[in-house]
């Protein structure tokens, strides 16, 4: 009798637990953090992360299982850009593929990118960066409802879970919109734009007549597996397919002469994005499974609707791959998404809404960064490589000549992630405030991994000193970036591990010393040209734009040696010694001290920056001008 009680008195209380599990599901949850990121894309991830490591509490609310978005979620698992600019956590994360695979050489896998991997295995990596840090929780499962605010004042933001319904209260000091498509930065109320600015509006020279609401193409990538030579993988032939539809994608099926020529055959085209492990990343724009549709205004259950739409082309595309051109051992992965049809949890968008911020980052900024009225440069805190890249072949009403405008790199300005009127809330992701030209290139994964991680810093600054975002210093955002190894000025010949980084970058950030622009197609650079020769004439007009009234000086040529204590007077820091100048040539590794020999790029940055230090003793604002002393 007594075992008999104690065995229905433990059915009870585990019915009781169950019932209480099953109560508590349907309970809304309220949370209160600091830091609340909306969307656990690239920018996101990346946003959590480094808010958790600036300390403050920090929580994700992504809708999917996965953390990385376009990079991982959405299956575009080839970077591009920035190969050359490792930084920060997208040299972390970098750096744990190549322990992953092997080294750098394992994952040159096709030829889009120098850096392949399988979509799951960029998800562990973020799962893995973001599980180290205590303050930082993520949410999977939830969707944006709608967002906390007083006035103008963002507070935070209510989620729904998909599957069971559960609602979920967050407030914050500080949202991140790290949503592919903004919809934080819209509910919020923030002003923001969509599709094409005129030319005449922005001054950018790209012939765009008028302003529409055209966006980029998008695309439901899809990854595809090598199942073995002699085995056909060839799936049931999809509704509505045509061969036509995909007529131009390759040379090996070329018909219609109307269309642009292809570039390459069926093999090179399949292995644009090759991964390791025998697998193909399938994004593919020349007549492919990019297509036009515009999900941004959207209500969530078109958007599905949509996301269908852009599949079943990609479905389609793949059944092209394998009964028209052949590659029948070619099929979808079955160890990649866990998702039912194997395909990837979300789409890859190129761009929505973009934010209207302190600053708008523009063509002119990138294309003459140190010759325009705005000094947006001075103001860097991500940086870029990739030229200006639009995909707009599916659209036949969007202008086709914005592929690969020439840009060398650049550096984005902090004043593009903080809106212009409203408080709480800081963009990341491709909502960020730039022209639609511009998120060609700022859109780029890299990028946006930076930027990300600059608008968590951000974000937890000024939750932790109760503090706007827009009243955090510009250079005390660039200096925490610089300590945190990433690049506030894309200088490609200094990279974080050389000995005389962080000088380079803050003598940099105050255009005491100005980098020199190469456009190069795939590859732009910006070059410090450390070992180059100082020049007077171009040392001269960077020292009157720092330092205003100053005294003419009519020397030409090379700076030397001797040339060092005129040029340090000029900052009134007192006076300086030859024996001061030896013992920092000596510490710094540049041997002896010569009066009469003429003076490096590099050298004349750690002089300047340990010396007298401009990068802190001239703030600047958020166009890039400096403040009164």
């Amino acid at each position: 009798m007594t075992i008999r009680r104690s065995f229905i008195s433990s059915v009870v209380c585990l019915l009781a637990g169950f019932i209480s599990i099953s109560n508590a599901s349907s309970i809304a949850q309220t949370r209160r953090v600091d830091v609340l990121v909306v969307g656990g894309g690239a920018g996101g991830t990346a946003a959590g992360i480094q808010a958790a490591r600036s300390g403050a509490r920090t929580l994700i609310v992504e809708s999917t299982p996965w953390l990385g978005g376009m990079l991982t979620s959405a299956g575009v698992s080839a970077t591009d850009g920035n190969h050359m600019l490792p930084s920060g956590i997208w040299s972390e994360f970098r750096e744990q593929l190549y322990k992953v695979y092997g080294g750098p050489n394992r994952i040159a896998t096709g030829w889009v990118s120098n850096t392949h991997f399988e979509p799951r295995v960029g998800d562990s990596i973020f799962k893995a960066l973001a599980s180290k840090e205590s303050r930082l929780e993520v949410h999977y499962g939830y969707e944006l409802i709608s967002i906390l605010k007083k006035g103008n004042r963002i507070q935070g933001a209510r989620f729904r879970h998909l599957k069971t319904g559960k609602k979920l209260t967050v407030h914050s000091a500080q949202l991140v919109d790290g949503t592919e498509l903004g919809d934080a930065i819209a509910k919020a109320g923030v002003p923001f734009d969509v599709g094409m600015e005129a030319s005449a509006l922005t001054g950018e020279d790209v012939n765009v007549p008028s302003s529409n609401d055209i966006i980029q193409d998008i695309t439901y990538a899809a990854v595809l597996k090598d199942y073995g030579k002699g085995v056909d993988c060839t799936m049931v032939r999809p509704i509505g397919y045509d061969p036509r539809e995909f007529d131009a994608a390759c040379t090996d099926y070329y018909n219609d002469k109307s269309r642009i020529a292809p570039n390459v055959d069926a093999q090179k085209m399949i292995t644009y994005g090759k991964l390791p492990n025998k697998k193909y990343m399938i994004n593919w724009p020349g007549h492919g499974n990019d297509i036009y549709l515009n999900l941004i205004d959207q209500s969530p259950a078109d958007r599905i609707r949509s996301m269908e739409t852009a599949k079943q082309q990609t479905l389609r595309f793949i059944y092209f791959l394998q009964d028209q051109l052949g590659f029948r051992n070619l099929a979808l992965a079955d160890d990649e998404f866990g998702t039912a049809d194997r395909m990837p949890w979300m789409l890859y968008h190129r761009e929505g809404r973009r934010m209207q911020g302190l600053t708008r980052f523009k063509i002119q900024h990138i294309a003459r960064p140190f010759r325009n009225e705005e000094p947006l440069y001075r103001t860097g805190i991500s940086v870029g490589d990739y030229p200006i890249d639009h995909h707009h072949r599916k659209n036949p009403n969007a202008p086709q000549h914005l592929g690969f405008y020439p840009v060398p790199s650049f550096n984005v300005p902090l004043g593009s992630l903080i809106p212009a009127k409203h408080m709480g809330i800081i963009a990341a992701e491709k909502s960020i405030s730039v022209s639609n030209v511009v998120n060609g290139t700022t859109r780029l994964q890299p990028c946006v991994l930076l930027t990300g991680q600059a608008a968590g810093l951000l974000a937890a600054k000024a939750a932790l000193s109760n503090r706007h975002a827009v009243e955090i210093p510009v250079r005390e955002i660039q200096q925490s970036l610089i300590d945190a190894k990433a690049y506030i000025m894309p200088y490609a010949d200094i990279t974080p591990a050389h000995a005389h980084f962080v000088s380079v970058q803050r003598i940099g950030a105050t255009g005491l010393i100005k980098g020199r622009l190469q456009p190069s197609g795939w590859a732009n650079r910006t070059w410090f040209d450390a070992d180059s020769i100082v020049q007077w004439e171009e040392l001269m007009p960077a020292l009157q734009q720092y330092i205003g009234n100053m005294p003419g000086h009519k020397k030409a040529g090379s700076i030397r040696g001797n040339d060092l204590f005129w040029i340090l007077d000029q900052f009134q820091k007192g006076s300086f010694s030859e024996a001061q100048l030896q013992s920092l040539f000596t510490d710094a590794g540049f041997g002896s001290w010569d009066a009469e020999r003429s003076i490096r790029r590099v050298e004349l940055a750690v002089v300047l920056d340990r010396l007298v230090d401009p990068f802190r003793s001239r703030a600047v604002d958020h166009q890039g001008n400096f403040k009164s002393p």
